[in-house]
């Protein structure tokens, strides 16, 4: 551990801690100060993530680009298409759940998102590896009309374009691509800015 890393750990420490060892006798004085320390540390979700999406860099899998790169090709597309800022937030991080989520990695990326965004970039984030798999699964032995599953679904046309505008097309080490800096702005504005949690209310109050 380094000297600013024992200083931020040690600062942690100085801060407010609620007394209660069992939470069926946590107070209500306990939670005003758990809720204060919850507004303080939802705040720095924005450059946890930006953090954690970085480690994608220099990993290749096999792949063309490594996963970085096809994160900013993805939402550099995107940008240059003229979508909007939750969109392309939205492509930037529909990957980040590779290291941690390796059999799932759509459903990881999901969850993060899903406080902040509509119901449809949900959906395309957490249904596009099954989508994408309709340009490569016949090659593994899988079958790759899988997300036909999903053909009457409302958001089926949105999450297959993402796949074939987008996703698809972010393998080029010469394609121009934007680096992160670009979209730490638009990350930052996107998770700041809960739409749904059941603790929105409570903390906003």
């Amino acid at each position: 551990m380094s000297q600013d890393d024992g200083q931020v750990h040690g600062q942690a420490n100085d801060r407010p801690r609620a007394a209660f060892t069992n939470m069926e006798t946590s107070t209500q004085a306990d939670w005003a100060i758990i809720g204060s320390e919850f507004v303080r540390f939802a705040q720095g979700l924005p450059d946890r993530v930006l953090k954690h999406l970085a480690l994608l860099d220099g990993d290749y899998g096999g792949f063309p680009v490594d996963r970085l790169t096809h994160s900013l090709q993805t939402a550099t597309l995107a940008h240059k298409d003229g979508r909007d800022e939750e969109y392309v937030v939205c492509a930037l991080l529909h990957d980040i759940g590779d290291t941690l989520g390796s059999y799932n990695h759509p459903d990881i990326a999901a969850a993060i998102l899903k406080p902040f965004v509509s119901d449809e970039n949900h959906w395309m984030v957490e249904k596009h590896g099954v989508f994408q798999g309709y340009y490569f699964f016949h090659h593994i032995g899988l079958n790759r009309d899988m997300r036909d599953a999903y053909r009457t679904h409302p958001w089926f046309a949105r999450t297959a374009e993402f796949c074939a505008k987008y996703d698809g097309f972010a393998f080029d080490p010469n394609a121009e691509t934007k680096p992160l800096s670009f979209f730490e702005p638009m990350v930052h504005k996107v998770l700041s800015r809960p739409k749904r949690s059941i603790y929105a209310a409570a903390m906003n109050r």
